[in-house]
């Protein structure tokens, strides 16, 4: 990558934010290892399209199992692997424009099904690796290659419509703080439940949001990320609807909720089925 990161041969720009959540990630992998003393494979990273993806295979030392999907659907196979193996942890990376414009249509069902994965999501409001595109999240009116004229759609919130949807556990920061965006990731693995911890994570090369997203006195910009209030409770749904109505955009837990998973509901109705044995399920076509 350079003279002083040679250890990276992946294709992101210098000063990308995707290298802070990298680290994050696999800071809050270790631990999680750690912590519960199981060997790294049993977490399992699902990938889709995008600068994103290079997260597959980022980690140093011991790797996780990592399954590099197709673009916008990351939940589905995500899905797939949890119902199939429920003891693994289950971890989405993916981009603003990978996980929000085709892989929207997937957020709705497992947010009611409350399936218990993490998502850590990269937004830096474009399309990084396709070349600048405008994305659900880049701004209105902004002039980008696919909109040289500016953007004519809003730009979508996606913690609003995460907690919309049912999303038992939000949380939010950006990629310049590693240890802090790690505890965050942590805490989105132990909840039990669909957990999504959405990253701002600035596109140097065309969507460079550093300066907005931390401030600058000198020249009279305040920043945009907040640390959530002191006084907040990230269990009361209508302070974190409060909290999503401000122009600024919170750092720390916006919302959890306790509520069964989609293994507890499926476990809960095998109880209620009686196992048949081959010999009773052909008898009614015996002759």
């Amino acid at each position: 990558m350079s003279a002083k990161n040679p250890e990276y041969d992946f294709k992101w720009c210098p000063g990308c934010g995707d290298f802070g959540v990298r680290r994050a990630l696999e800071f809050a992998l270790t631990a999680r290892s750690q912590k519960h003393e199981k060997p790294m494979s049993t977490n399992v990273v699902v990938a889709g399209i995008g600068c994103s993806g290079n997260l597959v295979h980022l980690l140093e030392g011991e790797q996780p199992f990592g399954i590099h999907g197709i673009h916008g659907r990351t939940l589905p196979i995500a899905f797939g692997v949890k119902m199939a193996r429920p003891e693994l942890n289950v971890v989405v990376v993916a981009g603003d424009g990978d996980f929000l414009s085709i892989g929207a249509e997937h957020l709705g069902p497992q947010a009611q099904r409350n399936l218990d994965i993490t998502c850590v999501i990269m937004d830096n409001g474009v399309y990084g690796l396709t070349k600048g595109q405008s994305s659900p999240t880049t701004s209105l009116g902004v002039k980008t290659s696919s909109t040289p004229f500016g953007k004519i759609e809003d730009s979508m919130k996606p913690l609003s419509h995460y907690l919309e949807l049912g999303v038992s556990f939000i949380a939010s920061h950006y990629s310049s703080k590693p240890k802090e965006l790690a505890s965050l990731i942590e805490q989105a693995m132990d909840h039990r439940g669909f957990s999504i911890v959405h990253v701002q994570s600035p596109c140097t090369t065309y969507n460079d949001t550093y300066e907005l997203l931390k401030g600058n006195k000198a020249k009279g910009i305040e920043p945009m990320a907040v640390p959530v209030p002191d006084d907040y409770d990230p269990t009361d749904i209508n302070q974190a609807a409060d909290l999503l109505s401000r122009p600024t955009i919170p750092v720390g837990v916006v919302y959890k909720s306790t509520r069964p998973t989609m293994s507890d509901r499926y476990a809960q109705v095998l109880t209620g089925i009686k196992e048949r044995t081959p010999e009773s399920l052909m008898r009614p076509y015996a002759l």
